[in-house]
């Protein structure tokens, strides 16, 4: 029951990492507002409200302020606050060398992984400036702190996402404002179970545990970011990667 009671906000609530989220804030307790564009985050939400949970969801287009603001006001107004934002919409770019790159991509891929971070951070720090706190959480990745060949838009967004977490840190540090950031490694999503076996092999052989995360265990580490157990972390960046970026 460490999350009882706060009101949290996450977004690509509708799979993966973003439900797995969920799933646990609302065991622990929270209020829940999960916020996709797609339907799967309604769906999610029906499921834990059936079972007993505060959660609701509403659809949201991050890279749209209108869209995020009403995110952010929804949850105010079905639960009276906002304490939590987990800004965790992101997409995949199509790798190409950087010869080859596809500005068309580059340019969608930055507006919904990092420039949807910026929005929802700014709509959540504002709701939170006025009622006198609360915690950001923002997904960055490894690939925000080693090389890839081949990556480039998701790379860089997820590089300043860790920066951006940084500066909005110090920003609200005096405020009751913290901001922190997971980097996950790989972790065994529906989209990673689409690959091939020889590249999700690959993976494997990249791991120092010898397997891929679990969505589960990434939502550990984010609940306990989130929660009142870390009150003493802004600014962090926490690697969640079998050892990935130790090598």
């Amino acid at each position: 029951m460490l999350l009882k009671g706060k009101v949290a906000v996450i977004t690509g609530a509708g799979s993966g990492i973003g439900a797995a989220t969920a799933r646990l804030f609302a065991v622990e307790r929270a209020n829940v507002v999960l916020g996709d564009l797609a339907e799967s985050g309604a769906a999610l939400a029906a499921e834990l409200a059936a079972d007993g949970h505060a959660a609701v969801s509403q659809q949201v287009d991050v890279t749209n302020e209108a869209s995020v603001a009403a995110l952010m006001q929804g949850a105010v107004t079905q639960f009276g606050r906002l304490d939590i934002l987990v800004a965790n919409a992101g997409i995949p770019e199509r790798k190409s060398p950087i010869h080859e790159l596809d500005l068309a991509d580059w340019r969608r891929v930055i507006d919904v992984d990092l420039t949807g971070v910026a929005i929802c951070n700014k709509f959540a720090a504002g709701s939170m400036l006025a009622t006198g706190g609360g915690a950001i959480v923002n997904m960055a990745s490894i690939l925000a702190h080693v090389g890839q060949e081949n990556s480039n838009a998701y790379s860089a967004a997820k590089a300043a996402v860790v920066n951006l977490t940084r500066s909005v840190a110090l920003t609200y540090a005096r405020q009751g404002i913290r901001a922190n950031c997971v980097s996950p490694g790989y972790v065994d999503t529906p989209l990673l179970s689409k690959l091939p076996d020889a590249t999700r092999q690959a993976m494997l052989v990249r791991q120092p545990i010898g397997r891929l995360a679990r969505p589960e265990e990434i939502a550990q580490v984010v609940a306990f970011l989130a929660g009142d157990r870390a009150s003493i972390i802004t600014g962090a960046c926490i690697n969640a990667d079998g050892g990935y970026t130790a090598i």
